[in-house]
């Protein structure tokens, strides 16, 4: 069940419903540059075990619609409220893989967790995806540099370097190609200003102001959001439990699925 949901002016964000009448709500928001559909392999099976899922494409991204600003964490996080508010979502479990991972932390830091009781992050960008003089974790300035120079003068390409690096287990290449085919789907200028985003943006201080319970489920030879980015995370937040994951890379949604919907299902009953 799809539903498009209006978020500002002239802005709706495309919306996935599955197993609506669920006796527990999980809210998806997908990575950088993908969409709702990366979950597939959670959508297959969560719902068969009772569970509400809601996959919520960001604004420049899979069927949303793709306006030519606003993309910085704070109104994406005020979009999230909006499908929140819209849907009448409560007690949910709030997931987020890569950027969506930012930008749930700065949702659930700017709205007070609103409709929110539990927080999950699977290779979440936070607190910084770049390096910085007091944060030697995150990528280099010149790699995400050199991100957005190829997003805006060989995005195709980009966006298969970018899946090369990905996963950690073997994939075949019909799935690389579903991959990379979502990359497409998304604008080319959404694609570089939520990349120019990650050279701004820092959430130190949101995750000191998380009070609900966090899962930190991350691949330990993740190359995008490298593996100390977790433990800062299990650090910054108070009530926090880090999973690493031994044979996952960036993907780890897909790497160890069965592992990642277990660990995903038994936080969610705890």
């Amino acid at each position: 069940m799809g539903y498009y949901i209006p978020v500002g002016p002239d802005v709706k964000l495309y919306v996935e419903d599955l197993n609506p009448g669920g006796c527990k709500t999980i809210v998806f928001i997908h990575g950088w540059p993908a969409n709702h559909r990366m979950f597939e392999y959670q959508f297959d099976q969560l719902p068969r075990l009772g569970y509400r899922c809601i996959g919520i494409d960001l604004r420049g991204f899979g069927n949303s619609d793709k306006p030519w600003d606003g993309y910085d964490y704070n109104q994406q996080a005020d979009d999230i409220r909006c499908v929140m508010e819209a849907l009448g979502l409560e007690d949910v479990t709030l997931g987020g893989h890569s950027t969506g991972g930012a930008i749930a932390v700065r949702y659930v830091a700017r709205h007070n967790a609103y409709g929110v009781s539990k927080l999950a992050l699977f290779a979440a960008a936070a607190p910084s995806l770049i390096e910085r003089p007091y944060f030697p974790h995150g990528l280099k300035r010149e790699d995400v540099e050199k991100i957005i120079h190829d997003t805006l003068n060989d995005r195709p390409n980009m966006l298969q370097g970018f899946g090369n690096m990905f996963f950690f287990q073997h994939i075949t290449e019909p799935f690389a190609d579903w991959f990379f085919q979502m990359g497409l789907q998304a604008a080319g200028w959404s694609t570089s200003a939520v990349a120019e985003a990650w050279l701004q943006e820092e959430l130190f201080e949101d995750l000191a102001r998380i009070r609900i319970p966090t899962l930190i489920l991350h691949g330990i030879h993740d190359k995008v959001c490298l593996f100390p980015l977790a433990i800062a995370q299990h650090r910054g937040i108070r009530n926090s439990k880090l999973i690493p994951f031994k044979y996952s890379g960036h993907g780890v949604f897909y790497d160890e699925r069965d592992k990642f919907n277990k660990e995903l299902v038994q936080f969610i009953e705890e």
